[in-house]
This record gives C-alpha cells, sequence and structure tokens, in this order.
C-alpha cells in the first residue's frame, strides 16, 4: 500500500507565504511524476504544478512566479513554496504521484488527503 500525506497548509494573510510538503511511504519502486493539484469551494480540481523524475517542471498559469516546486528523489517527497498568496488561491491542496510499487510493472498516480489553504484579506 502506498500513502501520500500532506503537511503544512493553514491561515495566511493576503501576501504571505506558506510552505506545503508531501510525504510518501509505502511499498515504492519509483515515482515519475509528483505534483500538486487544488480545489475550491464549487470549483473543479485544477492542476497547481507538477515535477519529473528528472526535474523538469510545469506549473499552471495561477502559479507562475509565485509558486516553487521541488522535490526530494531520495526520501521521495515533493514541495509547494507559495508567496505573494492571494484571497483566490484559498483551495483544498493535494499532493499526486505516480508510482511504481514493488513487484508491479505499471505506475499508478496516488492522491494525498489533502490540506487546506485559507488566505485572508
Amino acid at each position: 500500500q502506498v500513502q501520500l500525506v500532506e503537511s503544512g497548509g493553514g491561515l495566511v494573510q493576503a501576501g504571505g507565504s506558506l510552505r506545503l510538503s508531501c510525504a510518501t511511504s509505502g511499498s515504492i519502486f519509483s515515482i515519475n511524476t509528483m505534483g500538486w493539484y487544488r480545489q475550491a469551494p464549487g470549483k473543479r480540481r485544477e492542476l497547481v504544478g507538477e515535477i519529473t523524475s528528472r526535474g523538469i517542471i510545469t506549473y499552471a498559469d495561477p502559479a507562475k512566479g509565485r509558486f516553487t516546486i521541488h522535490r526530494d528523489n531520495v526520501n521521495n517527497t515533493v514541495v509547494l513554496e507559495m508567496n505573494s498568496l492571494k484571497v483566490e488561491d484559498t483551495a483544498v491542496y493535494f499532493c499526486t504521484a505516480d508510482i511504481r510499487m514493488m513487484g508491479w510493472g505499471l505506475f499508478s498516480r496516488y492522491w494525498g488527503q489533502g490540506t487546506q489553504v485559507t488566505v485572508s484579506s
């Protein structure tokens, strides 16, 4: 079994910063892409950004210039650094990872349970 656990969410004022972390555990053979999605109330889940195992990063437009993703391939963790936060960044943030488990030939996408980020004006 594989688990992804996010941490670091909370309440912050507009213009502030937060750092989200995602730890993985379980019988992991390898991890390809890791990333972050978010879902605001009444809206669809959307990509924030993702990073491949080779370090290629893609950001959604709302994240460009304000958010930074980096990962630790030894510890299988991924971090989302968020700066200049806006009220519209308020959402539940989910960590994702494309994982190949021990003894399996295919990658599957796993999701964390989500962490709430609330930005006040």
